[in-house]
């Protein structure tokens, strides 16, 4: 089965990446571009979806400052 893993920062927590994407955009002649976040996108194939929240949990997103999503094709 395929699974998607979708973190993103908490609200609140600095993201100096997205600030640099935004500042170039701006830069590029990008107008009207607000806040930018960055994220990761992890893709896994697994055998038992049931692992998946404790890979999450455990070692794909540091729960501390990030927040996670898993999306399941089907």
């Amino acid at each position: 089965m395929k699974v998607r893993v979708v973190v993103t920062l908490k609200p609140g927590v600095l993201d100096p990446q997205g600030k640099a994407i935004g500042h170039a955009l701006g830069s590029l002649g990008f107008v009207g571009v607000g806040e930018v976040r960055v994220g990761k996108l992890i893709e896994l194939e697994v055998a038992d979806e049931a692992d998946v929240e404790a890979m999450c949990r455990q070692l794909l997103a540091n729960t501390v400052i990030e927040d996670y999503r898993i999306e399941r094709d089907g």
